[in-house]
């Protein structure tokens, strides 16, 4: 891989529903990104309203969707590429969506293929959230990105758990695999040791987005990360709180910085 190119994955503590809110952390997160050298930045899952099936009908985000201008601004004035979280409705139906915004203030959107679901035991207030097969449908958009002379490919969340996703974005030329995710602690030890594999069986480097902190009544076990295309830890955030994980390119080998906020 030539020198230069950068990824920072963003960890968010979402506020439930509240897009406005949840945009200027989005807002302050591109900002710190962008001083630490980043081409490109990744939110979790659903970044934009939280994980809030019950309020996904009322707050889906459409591909031109006035509530992006922000990020498409911010895209556009930093030179980095966005990619947020939000339910979208394309075509009349509702779906996880991951909206890639560009420094030329296009817009395009990844759809989540895979429907997920917790078990009761991953509530904190005996409350768990129903199946996304009830609210959502799987979709079939799924863009690469090409930004600092590779090849980026998006996944979000239960889209990891099908080794045949990580597989099918490598066959298309994809050496950066970056998931948007929402991770709860027991899930997690089984969900980052998977896509640390995917690094390294077809040399890729993973991001990984998660929330540091509850959302839709679930906890979140945080630890957004980055791996390398042997599967080393380049950088890592805390299990709780906002921040920024970076990985950048150097002449010798990639060099890590984790940044609270």
């Amino acid at each position: 891989m030539s020198a230069g190119r950068s990824l920072a994955v963003a960890q968010t503590v979402p506020v439930r529903g509240d897009v406005a809110a949840n945009l200027e952390q989005h807002l302050r997160l591109t900002r710190i990104a962008r001083e630490a050298g980043a081409g490109l930045l990744l939110f979790p899952e659903l970044s934009l309203t939280g994980y809030e099936l019950d309020l996904a009908e009322r707050l889906a985000f459409s591909p031109d969707d006035e509530r992006l201008a922000p990020l498409v601004e911010a895209a556009a004035s930093s030179s980095m590429i966005l990619i947020a979280g939000a339910p979208a409705r394309v075509d009349g139906r509702l779906h996880i969506a991951a909206f890639i915004m560009s420094p030329d203030r296009s817009v395009d959107l990844y759809t989540k293929q895979r429907m997920g679901a917790f078990s009761s035991s991953a509530s904190v207030d005996g409350i768990v959230p129903p199946a996304e097969a009830e609210f959502f449908h799987p979709g079939d958009h799924n863009p690469l990105i090409r930004f600092g002379g590779t090849t980026a490919a998006v996944a979000v969340c239960a889209d990891t758990g099908r080794p045949t996703h990580p597989q099918a974005a490598a066959a298309r030329g994809a050496t950066v695999y970056l998931a948007s995710m929402f991770v709860i602690p027991s899930d997690f030890e089984r969900e980052t040791a998977n896509l640390r594999r995917y690094a390294v069986e077809h040399s890729m480097l993973v991001g990984f987005a998660n929330y540091g902190g509850p959302s839709g009544g679930l906890a979140a076990a945080g630890r957004s990360a980055i791996w390398s295309p042997r599967g080393e830890l380049i950088a890592e955030l805390e299990p709780a709180g906002r921040g920024v994980a970076v990985a950048l390119e150097e002449p010798a080998g990639w060099r890590g910085r984790a940044i609270r906020v």
